[in-house]
């Protein structure tokens, strides 16, 4: 069950288990939001699996806002005590958004919309839009994900490119792959074809060829992975 999900899914908490996960860590007492996360209505997501880390557990993670120190909290739950929820898509995230993002915001959504693509956003773009409180600042970047199911339009990273080029923030993010793969657009866009990128999994790291991974190959004997 905890195989099932992947890296940057949503996923909700089940109070009891909620409550038991955190009974346990004393580090965590007193910080800020955390005791109140689920009961607020708010998901955690999953993260990368680390070695040494319980196989059948589903890792998860939740950042705190800069004001409370912007700590990464990571903890291993019980399948049975989570739930998926639905992706958030950059379009809804809007209001969430500062006002000078708002061009930028419009260009990129029309980006995808050219190639049949929804990005969705993720670090703090994503989490003041879930929370409502503040993980935006005028040093945030956009950070965004492209669920693609086979091949990489090079348009789609020329574009990325030209947007960020006029934007007032930096875009950031990765191109999701059938594989469940992820692959940062900006190293996609700029390798030649015959280069490796490094492909970002639930529980592994791989050098994949950029050639290949444009194509939308399916991982083969090619792939190198990292410990």
């Amino acid at each position: 069950m905890a195989e099932a999900y992947r890296r940057h899914d949503l996923l909700d908490v089940e109070p009891q288990a909620w409550a038991a996960a955190i009974a346990g860590r004393a580090d965590l007492a007193g910080v800020p939001h955390v005791a109140a996360w689920v009961e607020d209505g708010r998901p955690v997501i999953l993260r990368r699996w680390h070695p040494g880390e319980e196989a059948e557990l589903v890792p998860v993670g939740l950042p705190l806002p800069p004001r409370d120190g912007k700590r990464r909290i990571g903890l291993a739950l019980l399948p049975e005590g989570v739930r998926p929820r639905r992706p958030v898509l950059l379009a809804e995230a809007r209001g969430a958004c500062p006002p000078a993002w708002a061009a930028t915001l419009e260009a990129v959504i029309a980006l995808g919309e050219r190639h049949g693509l929804s990005p969705r956003p993720f670090g703090s773009l994503l989490w003041q839009s879930l929370t409502g409180l503040p993980y935006l600042s005028e040093q945030s970047d956009l950070d965004l994900l492209w669920p693609i199911s086979g091949a990489v339009p090079p348009a789609l990273l020329d574009g990325l490119a030209e947007t960020e080029a006029q934007a007032p923030m930096r875009l950031d993010g990765e191109i999701l792959l059938s594989d469940s793969g992820g692959v940062n657009w900006r190293e996609l866009h700029a390798a030649a074809p015959g280069d490796t990128v490094l492909v970002k999994h639930r529980d592994h790291l791989a050098l994949r060829e950029a050639g290949a991974v444009l194509a939308g190959e399916l991982v083969g004997g090619s792939a190198r992975g990292l410990e």
